[in-house]
């Protein structure tokens, strides 16, 4: 008996998980793809950043995690040009992604009937939004399509921000901006505004690694999207980015500091700092302790590292 109950369990596990990774690359490929990453991960493969990194992210500025980034050698992780519901909401979390291709009958026939089979509702690009969680951002690849490429309207902004608390970064265009300017706490990152519904448009790949624009993204990358554009950092790279960035703001709040008490040139302050540059930074973290945004041992660990 047990044995049998053992095997229904198993067949049941089966069917849900082939309903969760119905057009989605293998957990085995995705995990392959992100191999850099040790850290915990969701079931569907993505890594899982964890939350109180995506927290201090919202903090760092898209310049600064750019050129970490760069100097590392990720140089295809930057895209510009955007249009936003609101200009002063971040948008930050760890990316869930879509494929969108224009459609073809017997493909979009083939994709929707199995998808009605598996339990799916609605048209394709509501189908991401059913697979977030808390803290995910929904990007997808519309191709930049602007007319019949809106992906969302005010009624899809409301689920997703339900269901993540967050908001979406779409190569495509949305529809009723004046409704989603009603979510207190979304945003969109989007080409362009249009008034017309989706058409000839068809979701071939979810939570599979994209495009957009000019940048590569893979599920579970942390998007940062602010005023500057939008930057996906690689999950394995998150914490670097993140620590260094956090290292740049404490730098520079120092610097204008002592730029204001006149105690030292800009030209001393922006060149390789002094051992007495650097002690009185360390002198400055004591009296300011409410300015360093990880933890002492964190900062301490850093630093080690540093060759100022």
């Amino acid at each position: 008996m047990k044995r049998i109950i053992i095997l229904i369990a198993i067949a049941l596990f089966c069917q849900y998980s082939n309903h969760i990774i119905a057009q989605t690359i293998p957990r085995d490929e995705l995990i392959f793809l992100t191999a850099e990453w040790k850290g915990d991960r969701f079931t569907d493969g993505r890594p899982k950043i964890p939350d109180d990194l995506v927290r201090r992210a919202k903090n760092i500025a898209i310049e600064d995690a750019w050129t970490i980034l760069n100097n590392e050698g990720y140089t295809c992780q930057y895209e510009g040009n955007w249009k936003t519901v609101h200009t002063d909401t971040p948008v930050v979390g760890r990316a869930l992604t879509a494929c969108f291709m224009p459609a073809r009958p017997d493909v979009e026939k083939n994709i929707k009937e199995r998808g009605k089979k598996e339990g799916r509702v609605g048209n394709t690009n509501s189908w991401p939004i059913d697979m977030l969680s808390k803290g995910d951002v929904y990007v997808a690849d519309g191709f930049g399509k602007i007319g019949g490429g809106t992906l969302i309207g005010s009624n899809l902004g409301n689920a997703i921000f339900a269901k993540s608390g967050n908001g979406v970064v779409f190569d495509a265009s949305a529809r009723d901006l004046e409704g989603l300017e009603e979510i207190k706490g979304f945003n969109a990152y989007v080409r362009d505004w249009d008034p017309s519904y989706l058409k000839d448009e068809v979701l071939m790949g979810l939570n599979t690694p994209i495009r957009i624009g000019h940048a590569i993204v893979l599920p579970g990358d942390l998007v940062i999207a602010k005023k500057g554009g939008v930057l996906f950092i690689p999950a394995h790279l998150a914490e670097k980015v993140i620590v260094t960035a956090e290292f740049i703001i404490l730098k520079d709040k120092f610097g204008i500091s002592m730029l204001k008490q006149g105690r030292y040139t800009p030209g001393q302050i922006d060149s390789q700092w002094t051992d007495q540059i650097k002690q009185d930074f360390l002198d400055w973290l004591k009296k300011n302790p409410n300015e360093i945004p990880m933890t002492r041992e964190q900062l301490d660990e850093y630093m080690k590292k540093r060759t100022w």
